[in-house]
């Protein structure tokens, strides 16, 4: 599936469906980590991601406000003064340029969004 560039009718997406093809992607075997971006528009960014337990995506920061939904598994995000662990269902909203990194306690699938920059 090639990511959403004309939402304006509304567009379903079946994040169980994506998330288990990522699973299944060679690179998510191979390296611990797939990532698609399922919306791309000029002011927002959706991403799915399969994050292997044990592996982290080191820090980084986003020039927008950021949420991060924690569909299965579990991830620990450590931020510059916290850690915060999220679980199925739980989501994070952080700041525009909030420095952190993404670590999987378990085999993860989360929903990155993206504002505008």
């Amino acid at each position: 599936m090639s990511s959403l560039k004309s939402p304006e009718h509304g567009h379903l997406i079946d994040l169980n469906t994506l998330a288990t093809e990522l699973r299944r992607d060679d690179r998510y075997q191979r390296k611990g980590q797939v990532a698609r971006t399922i919306v791309h528009t000029p002011d927002l960014r959706v991403v799915l991601i399969a994050l292997a337990r044990e592996h982290t995506i080191t820090e980084h920061h986003a020039g927008a406000t950021v949420t991060v939904h924690c569909l299965s598994g579990r991830l620990r995000l450590r931020l510059p003064d916290r850690h915060v662990d999220l679980s199925a269902g739980n989501l994070l909203a952080m700041g525009a340029n909030l420095s952190h990194d993404v670590s999987a306690v378990e085999d993860s699938v989360f929903v990155l969004t993206l504002g505008a920059s």
